[in-house]
């Protein structure tokens, strides 16, 4: 069921049905109890009334009290009661005679008991009997009360208490219904003033005369529109940017093709051809450092963690990097990286450990070599970067992990994406780095783990 209204609807309709059957229950088990204790102290009362009279008549059964005279005793009690003659009378002398009864009352004894209330069964009829021993006089006095009619009694009395009850519950189901209509009104209201929302519009939903009950959501809304706006605006900037970042270098290739078209030195031809390539490797950088990035925005590189071999994946992207950047600092390794095991995703930790190399390798002087080495203290382990090169401003640390920020210190071929792309691939693998200006000059670069390398079991000769 998904509608809260129905759902509401039908768990209020249940627990009050079962209230509601369970006082009904509750007031059949005592009516009948007080309606039985009545009838029964009903019976005895007569019956008490019966040796009364026959006391006054100051005769017993054999001298002065006649046949007549106690069936018209009898009679007087049966009708005592004002519910259809229900009751029956029989006076019975010691010996065993009968000495009169009411009308209608059976001819068998209606007990055989002593004095006192009991059940009986006479022709098939079940009796509720109270007997009274009047010694003196010699006789038993016999009240009986016809359980059939009883029962009868008891169900008019319990159908006039319950009818009324069941007749109620159709109305009670109704304002069930309109309450819950009405108390779910504001989340209605809610819901139309966001169906009626342009795209566009991100402003939150005001909570001030809100329900306590739908305030928490509405805020909970607001804080997803307020995400959603920052992803926007993040998106924009992030599009004016790399479109900024792609015109450059784009017009730059133009301008050289048109002087290796238009001119005729070959001094000249041959520069802008430099040129043209070294635009063509600054704009497939910022390319595949915009896919990078997009790529672990996503989650395309995945989290889950696995083993890798830094020592041999730190010599493969020197290599690489050697390879694309001939003319820059050269990647030395500490000796230490060899074998060693990192607990990592190996696709996270290549991004973010090349991006950083080529960060440091393009602002170091060719002459002095970039060095990488692993750093243990109490906290665990970091896989260190050191150049020598310009730094980083102090003013502008906090703002270099921001995309496309390029500082003072920038180059010809830097984009302001590489700290950003290490910084979330780290992030992703529930590490983090740390950037900070060497006390001799250059920058170290700080790659932080959650979990501790290990050195690697080398293989049986």
């Amino acid at each position: 069921m998904t509608s809260i209204r129905a759902r509401l609807f039908l768990i209020l309709l249940l627990t009050t049905g079962v209230v509601w059957l369970s006082a009904i229950a509750w007031i059949y088990l005592d009516t009948r109890a007080q309606v039985e204790r009545v009838l029964d102290a009903r019976l005895s009362e007569a019956a008490r009334m019966v040796s009364s009279l026959l006391t006054r008549q100051d005769a017993d059964g054999r001298k002065g009290l006649d046949a007549g005279k106690a069936a018209r005793i009898a009679e007087i009690a049966a009708m005592h009661a004002p519910y259809e003659r229900q009751l029956s009378c029989q006076i019975w002398a010691m010996d065993g005679g009968l000495v009169g009864r009411s009308e209608g009352a059976p001819a068998q004894p209606l007990t055989d008991r002593g004095a006192g209330f009991s059940v009986t069964q006479v022709n098939g009829e079940t009796w509720r009997v109270y007997a009274v021993e009047n010694r003196a006089l010699g006789m038993r006095v016999l009240v009986g009360d016809n359980m059939r009619v009883r029962d009868r009694l008891i169900a008019d009395v319990i159908r006039g208490l319950a009818l009324p009850a069941l007749l109620i519950l159709p109305v009670l189901a109704g304002l069930i219904w309109l309450s819950l209509k009405r108390g779910l009104a504001p989340l209605s209201a809610m819901a139309r003033s966001l169906a009626a929302r342009p795209a566009s519009d991100l402003s939150p939903l005001p909570d001030n005369d809100s329900p306590s009950e739908i305030r928490p959501m509405i805020r909970a809304l607001n804080g997803l529109f307020a995400r959603v706006a920052a992803a926007r605006a993040h998106e924009r900037d992030f599009t004016a940017f790399a479109a900024h970042e792609l015109r450059t270098p784009i017009a730059g290739l133009k301008t050289q093709a048109q002087i290796v078209l238009g001119h005729g030195d070959a001094t000249v031809r041959d520069n802008a051809l430099r040129q043209i390539i070294t635009g063509v490797d600054r704009t497939s950088r910022l390319v595949r450092q915009l896919t990078d990035l997009t790529n672990t925005e996503s989650g395309a590189f995945g989290r889950d963690g696995g083993e890798l071999d830094a020592g041999r994946t730190l010599q493969a992207l020197a290599d690489d990097i050697r390879q694309h950047h001939p003319k820059a600092a050269a990647i030395t390794l500490d000796p230490g990286l060899s074998g060693l095991t990192l607990p990592v995703n190996a696709t996270l930790f290549m991004l973010a450990a090349r991006n950083l190399l080529e960060n440091a390798v393009l602002h170091a002087p060719p002459e002095r070599p970039v060095v990488c080495w692993l750093r243990r203290d109490p906290h665990g382990a970091s896989l260190v970067i050191d150049d020598d090169g310009p730094g980083i401003p102090e003013d502008e640390l906090p703002k270099a992990r921001d995309r496309f920020f390029r500082g003072r210190n920038r180059t010809i071929t830097g984009s302001g994406l590489g700290l950003a792309i290490a910084d979330l691939a780290l992030r992703r693998m529930k590490g983090g780095l740390h950037l900070e200006n060497r006390a001799g000059g250059g920058l170290r670069a700080e790659l932080r783990f959650p979990a501790e390398p290990q050195p690697r079991q080398r293989d049986a000769p």
